[in-house]
């Protein structure tokens, strides 16, 4: 398995010579700075590649080159928008950068509600509490809806009447905080308004359109050899009113049917995924394995109603272990059918701010020492089952 390290280009306060000495060798980055549904220009994307090559590192995952939210609405002629990413997957490509990770959720990525919520050890974690994702649906946007169990509704109430100003700012803030560093951002209202476009949208005609997506650029990834690789829903259950349709094991089975080419595949992310307790991560790494181009490695614990905190990477509900050693086992699998792509990147995905890391101003769920902690026992495991014959 080869070890990557997600960085956002200019926009990260983390460095490429920091990066190198974590042990990653390789980089998960896009061009951030490119609107949705613009063209990446060739050059644009040999310059990044070759800054990423000066530091002695390899640009080994695009993460991601976005779909525009008119292709997931499926809203009027969208035939510019499906050339212009034909074109950016053939400029990537044409730089030899072949494995495109990519979402399919609308409006939002991935959502928390608290960025900082504190650990045993004097640390931070990311945390998705359902109670007050409610309390925003339901008392900051106002949207009218029977989504949420009255225990729930009852906890949000509470929520909402004893909360200050600030902190409703500061649980805007962290919803909105998922989404990509130069990505629109929204108060209550306005994310109101935008939902609004979304009414009555249902997850079958978001399964359409992602068949439509799929149908436009696969035979353009056949040919350009480039391996496409879907990123499951975070958290995986609707948001907001809207439908998520890469939540767990059926959805998966779904998403493959539609293009059964190798080239139609799965970023394997154990969070997003472990977030469901309906779903055995390491059983459906096995199920896939196949088509695994990419893998997302991190942990949570989740609670009774549905909410759940970014755990230490190898001590939360998903056996991280018995996944690492299935992804290990498809790579040996690979490597005796002679494929090219044996060998499957991972990095190791967001992590607990630790030391001094919530002074460097990162990304939120991307600091430094976390990543680097998470990095070096995921390394450890690898290490463990390759000795052991695993």
């Amino acid at each position: 398995m080869k070890q990557t390290w997600r960085w956002f280009g200019p926009l990260d306060k983390i460095s490429l010579k920091e990066v190198r000495q974590t042990g990653a060798s390789g980089i998960v980055t896009a061009l951030h700075e490119i609107p949705y549904g613009e063209v990446w220009p060739r050059e644009k994307i040999a310059a990044r590649k070759a800054e990423i090559e000066a530091a002695g590192l390899t640009w080994d995952v695009v993460e991601s080159l976005p779909v525009h939210e008119k292709i997931k609405h499926g809203q009027g002629d969208l035939s510019a928008l499906f050339a212009n990413y034909r074109q950016s997957m053939a400029n990537l490509a044409a730089e030899g950068i072949t494995t495109i990770c990519y979402n399919f959720m609308p409006v939002l990525d991935w959502t928390r509600t608290t960025l900082d919520a504190p650990e045993e050890n004097g640390g931070t974690a990311l945390r998705f509490e359902l109670a007050e994702c409610a309390a925003f649906d339901l008392f900051m946007m106002g949207r009218e809806t029977d989504d949420y169990t009255p225990d729930i509704v009852t906890k949000a109430k509470d929520w909402w009447e004893g909360s200050t100003e600030a902190q409703r700012a500061q649980l805007t803030h962290s919803i909105m905080s998922g989404l990509p560093g130069a990505y629109k951002r929204y108060d209550a209202a306005g994310l109101h308004i935008e939902l609004q476009k979304w009414a009555g949208f249902t997850a079958n005609d978001l399964r359409n359109s992602l068949a439509r997506f799929l149908h436009e650029i696969m035979p353009t990834a056949r040919e350009l050899g480039i391996k496409m690789c879907i990123h499951p829903d975070d958290p995986p259950r609707p948001l907001f009113g809207l439908p998520r349709i890469v939540s767990c094991a059926e959805d998966l089975a779904f998403l493959l049917r539609i293009d059964e080419a190798p080239e139609n595949g799965l970023t394997l992310c154990s969070g997003s995924l472990g977030a469901n307790p309906n779903n055995d991560v390491p059983a459906i790494a096995a199920q896939y394995a196949d088509r695994i181009h990419f893998a997302h490695l991190r942990n949570v614990k989740r609670d009774a109603d549905g909410s759940f905190q970014e755990s230490e990477h190898l001590n939360g509900d998903v056996d991280m272990v018995s996944l690492v050693a299935n992804l290990l086992a498809e790579e040996r699998t690979r490597a005796t059918n002679g494929r090219a792509d044996a060998e499957i990147p991972f990095r190791p995905d967001h992590g607990h701010a630790l030391l001094n890391d919530d002074e460097r101003g990162t990304h939120p769920g991307y600091p430094l020492v976390g990543r680097l902690k998470g990095l070096a026992e995921l390394r450890g495991v690898i290490a463990g089952l390759r000795h052991g014959g695993g």
